[in-house]
């Protein structure tokens, strides 16, 4: 069973669209960074403040080492987690990314929701925002099996583009896809 990981900038709707793709797949998600706190039992802010960006790095690689081995799963990823070459390999040989992308702006505006990201702790999050994607834009481009949009996009409209996407890629590739595209409810933003 081929697993889809979901890469892209923090704001971009990956664990919310990650669930809904799931369900729809009938797969299992995981959300790294949610298993990484399970497992530390602190948030990832504290994770930061004791072993800094290099120790939450490495417990990041150890959870995508063993999540991407899994077959048939959905996972949303950490925005940083392409940072290391050795997580772009886990990723491109395990399955399908698809990179979640997002306008700055809308950005600002999901992430201006959830307090719980450290990076964001500083006087201009616009300009530490910019500057994050320039050194990771070129990185999620040249990872991404698929893209998509989730600018002021509907829950529902952004996963049937993305059905509509693995199922080109299916029948492209002769795959038989038993998962076929389903409604479900609710037209909830994927941010949320």
């Amino acid at each position: 069973m081929t697993s889809y990981f979901l890469i892209g900038p923090m704001g971009s709707g990956k664990t919310s669209v990650g669930r809904q793709l799931a369900k729809r797949l009938n797969y299992e998600f995981y959300d790294s960074d949610r298993e990484i706190e399970a497992r530390c039992g602190v948030d990832i802010p504290t994770i930061f403040e004791y072993e800094g960006e290099e120790g939450f790095r490495d417990r990041e690689s150890s959870i995508l080492d063993e999540l991407t081995a899994k077959p048939g799963i959905v996972l949303a990823t950490g925005g940083g987690s392409i940072l290391r070459e050795q997580n772009q390999i886990y990723l491109k040989e395990r399955g399908i990314t698809i990179l979640l992308s997002v306008e700055l702006k809308e950005q600002l505006r999901r992430i201006s929701l959830n307090s719980n990201r450290p990076l964001l702790k500083v006087d201009d999050p616009a300009s530490t925002l910019a500057a994050i994607m320039e050194v990771r834009a070129p990185i999620y481009k040249a990872m991404a099996d698929i893209e998509i949009s989730t600018n002021s996009s509907r829950m529902q409209n952004v996963l049937n583009r993305i059905m509509k996407q693995i199922e080109k890629r299916a029948s492209l590739s002769g795959e038989t896809n038993s998962n076929p595209l389903t409604e479900t409810q609710g037209q909830e933003s994927p941010s949320q």
